[in-house]
């Protein structure tokens, strides 16, 4: 990842992660953000953040497939200055229903942006997609 790219990723979290604070979400750490198949939703991320989140590798014995978050271990997010904009977003607390959204829309926009003036290609795809890429999951030997 070029420089350029690596420093405005970092720029666009930083104000993300002001935005998500300044709505003030409460997390009551139950796991439900990285359990995908358990509770119905798919983490999409750019190639981008999926080379940052992968940088470096994944966490011994991890399980790579389209159900949980590998980086999930003992309940914690073991990627937590890495994680992609739809985990900074995520939370389950009702009163911040709506927010995610609108914040989740607004950053994805400014993550495209920085593809287009860092002359990086656009790929948008679940997580599992490059975990598969990254580590390929091992034949049936069935």
């Amino acid at each position: 990842m070029n420089s350029d790219l690596r420093h405005g990723l970092d720029i666009l979290y930083a104000a993300v992660d002001g935005e998500i604070a300044a709505a003030a979400p409460v997390c009551e750490l139950s796991g439900r953000c990285c359990r995908f198949k358990e509770y119905g939703h798919t983490l999409f991320l750019s190639r981008t953040e999926a080379e940052l989140l992968l940088e470096p590798g994944l966490p011994a014995g991890a399980a790579i497939d389209d159900a949980s978050c590998p980086y999930q271990v003992g309940g914690l997010c073991t990627a937590r200055e890495r994680r992609p904009l739809g985990c900074r977003v995520y939370f389950c607390d009702p009163n911040y229903a709506g927010c995610a959204e609108s914040i989740s829309e607004r950053y994805i926009a400014q993550l495209k942006q920085l593809h287009t003036a860092t002359a990086t290609p656009w790929e948008y795809r679940p997580l599992h997609h490059f975990l598969y890429e990254a580590a390929p999951p091992p034949a049936d030997d069935a």
